[in-house]
């Protein structure tokens, strides 16, 4: 059996300025912003090179023993890229607040780039959710 992850679901409070920020402000690509039933909208976008996208709704009834997620709670959302350091800058250039590079060290977190796998910067999304980039030593297709 192959399960592929390809959609995760971002609890926001407003879905134009969540569109705007993930659109605009991280690059992510617009897939889809539809209203799929009377006062139920999706929107969903996707980082580049990314095969998983995330969806913003507002209106969406929940599954069956589903409970909802309070916008800002989602954290630990990973970005992986191979230049940690142009991916931040390119943040940082669409006024994306984003966090220096740092490590994992041996006293917790340390400034600045660490070894293979251990280098990451974090940002917020405007209700809070948490991301964090990492540097990957290759392509997702090389790996």
């Amino acid at each position: 059996m192959e399960l592929t992850l390809e959609v995760v679901t971002v609890p926001v409070t407003d879905l134009d300025r969540s569109k705007k920020f993930y659109e605009e402000g991280c690059g992510f690509r617009l897939d889809l912003d539809q209203e799929v039933a009377p006062g139920v909208r999706i929107v969903q976008l996707t980082p580049p090179g990314s095969r998983c996208s995330i969806a913003l709704m507002g209106g969406f009834p929940l599954a069956p023993g589903q409970r909802s997620m309070a916008p800002g709670a989602l954290q630990g959302l990973q970005l992986c890229v191979t230049d940690l350091a142009a991916a931040r800058a390119a943040l940082v250039e669409r006024a994306v607040d984003i966090s220096e590079i740092q490590h994992v060290g041996e006293s917790g977190w340390e400034g600045g780039p660490g070894g293979v796998w251990n280098s990451f910067a974090f940002f917020r999304d405007p209700d809070g959710n948490g991301w964090a980039i990492q540097e990957a030593p290759s392509p997702l297709s090389d790996r």
